[in-house]
């Protein structure tokens, strides 16, 4: 082999580093006994054209410096020790291994035997190494030079209380994109091309979050079914952007777009929230392949049962754990972030199963390293952290039980809004819990509205033409004869399962989207739209599309009539929500007097007029609320210290099937304006309807209805109807025989 010129090199950074006179190569092991870089010419080579055995060890980590390496070089790893899996080690040199830290990955996996560290089929299945060598199966880590002329690059910077995430994967939002050139269709340039922004700002929304960009691995499983990981959730390289997703395919050409794809976007002042899987790896269990971590350090990457290492602790339902625990485990996780911060310019993070990174002895433990280490970071303390708040080991439903500055995705809010609009009973004092960003999960530690990032569908689960279109999940075409998924979506079809022809049930299902879509960006909170849902995309009743790389997960942009009414409606409550400080507030509701004051920030009414009484509250048939949001309570100031004023708003929701008078509170000689009715096709009336306080309302079935004050002093609407009725018994309907009432 060809003799290359090498210097000592540094132990940090870690990974490989292109420092101007050459590159700087480290790798922690804790455990090898040796440890080897491997230099390739080309992608297509089957086997290393150079090896290099690293000479120096400091403090665990093997390094060395090679003058004459330049950004594009090829590279991996081989590392030597013991294969003993009973005792928790797994090395294998015969097995090369991408680099921890690389900052772009080439190639994909050829999936064979020999990219097992042990022999596949062997009576002893993990325990018996396998000697063949698997380099020319394998993707190749990538020198990367990080230089990129940002030109006038500024952060957004939106408060938190001010955003409005739309959560999307990068190829599915322009695959099917007809404006954008079809070379840049699905890739990191078609999301930052012209006609794909101006779509974001013209719906309204603050950031994009975007499904996984780590490289990911596909697994065998899926390959072998002719399918993909499409979501991602499968990490093999925390600091690389998957190269599929790059429109150019040129060594570390990813990168250079994924960076131009964040300058569009913050040039639009739209912010880049990356989601993350920083809780598992896509090496799986103990009977995974050796790509990466497992062949470097098992015992240091990866959780491992304390009485048979042989086996991983799983707390992600993938077959393997990352061990935070460990100091140059959770070192990699912070590196990797700081990277995405510091070097790729994202604006934050939302972190899959985030349960699991804070595992440890006793459980979930909110004052983990990984959470401490976070905090204090200058520079991740100051960016968006949105935490999964749940993983599949015990006790891991942590819904607000997370520290500052963490915000969470609110399961509850979306179970909450799901149970209620299918007519459940019990639900009513939860929703208002839910419409107030959450206070009983989140104003116990200091955390604010903000805290709660609200959503009725993700890309884990139904869309939301879907949840109103089935009952049960149909995901047949993942090939696990439809055992995948969830099965408890708090779903309702209207009475059909699937597309129908019939007019009065496709007509309550659009009021559903219209309900849940009003519900969610008229909260408090951060509202959290899943791509395609402005317009009723619909996976065909697949609520597990994982593995679907195709037109189920790609947002289709060819709509109809009535997918366009949707739209609109979805661009005003998005406007609405943006022009009134009232729908956003910072701070959470007093939900009494104001200290100082006579007046409250929230109030909340029967459909008599009354407010809302504790027998009614605990009512499980009480299925029909008002609320009064203050805008002269909002008891914030600005920037200048200015206070902050906005109109006087009154939100009626009704659940019942059939319609109730509402009757609108408020002193006499008050004027009240509707601008908005779930039940009218377009939702926002074209000509607002005025009503004057003691009126009867005519609350539609399944309906949501919005009021402005428009006439009369404020604190005089903050008042118990002038023409207030009492009200007769709820009739005992259950959930069950409400939805038979379509």
């Amino acid at each position: 082999m060809t003799t290359v010129k090498t210097w000592p090199g540094k132990p940090y950074p870690l990974g490989a580093t292109w420092m101007g006179n050459g590159v700087n190569f480290a790798i922690f092991s804790e455990h090898a006994t040796g440890v080897d870089l491997c230099l390739f010419d080309n992608i297509g080579a089957p086997k290393e054209n150079v090896r290099i055995p690293f000479r120096e060890q400091t403090e665990q980590v093997w390094h060395l410096f090679l003058p004459d390496a330049r950004p594009g070089q090829l590279y991996g790893h081989r590392v030597y020790g013991p294969y003993d899996p009973k005792r928790g080690l797994r090395f294998n040199d015969s097995k090369l291994l991408l680099d921890p830290y690389a900052k772009a990955i080439a190639g994909q996996i050829n999936w064979s035997d020999e990219m097992f560290g042990y022999v596949v089929g062997d009576k002893a299945e993990d325990l018996t190494r396998d000697s063949r060598d698997n380099a020319w199966a394998m993707p190749k880590s990538v020198v990367v030079d990080d230089a990129f002329n940002w030109r006038d690059d500024k952060r957004p910077n939106t408060p938190l209380s001010e955003t409005l995430i739309y959560e999307v994967h990068v190829k599915g939002f322009t695959k099917l994109l007809g404006d954008v050139p079809e070379q840049f269709r699905g890739t990191y340039a078609g999301v930052a091309s012209e006609p794909a922004i101006r779509y974001l700002k013209n719906l309204g929304v603050t950031a994009v979050e975007l499904l996984p960009v780590h490289t990911h691995l596909d697994d065998k499983a899926l390959v072998d079914r002719g399918l993909t990981n499409y979501w991602g959730y499968n990490t093999i390289g925390f600091f690389a952007p998957h190269g599929h997703y790059s429109s150019n395919r040129e060594l570390t050409a990813e990168v250079t777009e994924f960076k131009s794809m964040v300058r569009a976007l913050h040039a639009a002042g739209i912010e880049v929230i990356l989601d993350v899987v920083y809780n598992h790896t896509g090496e799986g269990n103990h009977l995974g392949p050796t790509v990466c971590f497992r062949g470097i350090d098992n015992g240091a990457f990866y959780r491992l049962m304390a009485d048979n290492p042989r086996f991983y602790l799983d707390y992600t339902g993938t077959g393997n754990t990352v061990d935070t625990l460990h100091p140059r485990t959770l070192q990699m996780v912070m590196d990797s972030l700081r990277h995405w911060v510091v070097e790729m310019r994202v604006d934050g993070f939302r972190f899959d199963l985030a349960p699991a990174l804070g595992r440890d002895g006793t459980g979930c433990n909110k004052f983990a390293a990984f959470f401490k280490v976070i905090q204090q970071d200058p520079v991740l303390s100051q960016v968006k952290l949105i935490a999964e708040p749940w993983d599949v080991g015990e006790g891991g439903y942590q819904v607000g039980n997370f520290p500052v500055p963490f915000s969470e995705w609110n399961g509850k809010f979306r179970d909450a809004m799901r149970s209620f609009w299918r007519g459940d009973e019990g639900f009513i004092g939860e929703v208002a819990y839910r419409l107030t960003a959450s206070p009983d999960l989140y104003q116990h530690d200091g955390r604010q509205p903000y805290a709660s990032v609200n959503f009725i569908t993700s890309h884990d689960g139904y869309t939301l033409n879907d949840l109103v279109s089935y009952n049960d999940k149909h995901n047949e075409a993942n090939g696990d004869e439809n055992r995948d998924g969830d099965s408890h979506n708090r779903s309702w079809n209207c009475g059909v399962e699937g597309p129908t022809d019939d007019p009065n049930i496709n007509s309550l299902r659009r009021r559903q989207e219209r309900n849940f879509l009003t519900m969610l960006f008229l909260s408090q909170g951060v509202p959290m739209l899943l791509g395609g849902d402005e317009f009723g995309r619909t996976q065909k009743g697949n609520n597990n599309a994982y593995c679907q790389d195709n037109e189920i997960s790609w947002l289709n942009w060819q709509w109809d009539e009535k997918q366009n009414r949707l739209f609109e409606f979805t661009k005003k409550l998005i406007q609405l929500r943006r022009e009134h400080p009232a729908f956003r507030r910072p701070k959470f509701f007093q939900g009494r007097r104001v200290p100082g004051g006579e007046i409250k920030d929230v109030m909340w009414f029967n459909p008599g007029g009354n407010e809302m009484s504790e027998k009614e509250w605990n009512s499980p048939f009480a299925r029909c609320l008002g609320m009064l949001i203050s805008g002269d309570a909002i008891g914030l100031v600005d920037e200048h210290g200015e206070p902050v004023r906005d109109d006087t708003f009154l939100l009626l929701i009704n659940a019942h099937h059939e319609p109730i008078p509402f009757v609108l509170p408020g002193e006499e000689h008050l004027e009240w304006e509707q601008i908005l009715d779930t039940a009218n096709e377009d939702g926002f009336l074209k000509e607002p309807k005025k009503f004057s306080s003691g009126d009867d309302v005519d609350l539609g079935g399944r309906a949501s209805c919005l009021f402005k004050l428009s006439r009369g002093e404020q604190p005089r609407a903050r008042h118990e109807s002038w023409k207030k009725r009492a009200m007769a018994a709820l009739a005992a309907i259950t959930g069950d025989e409400e939805r038979a009432k379509k």
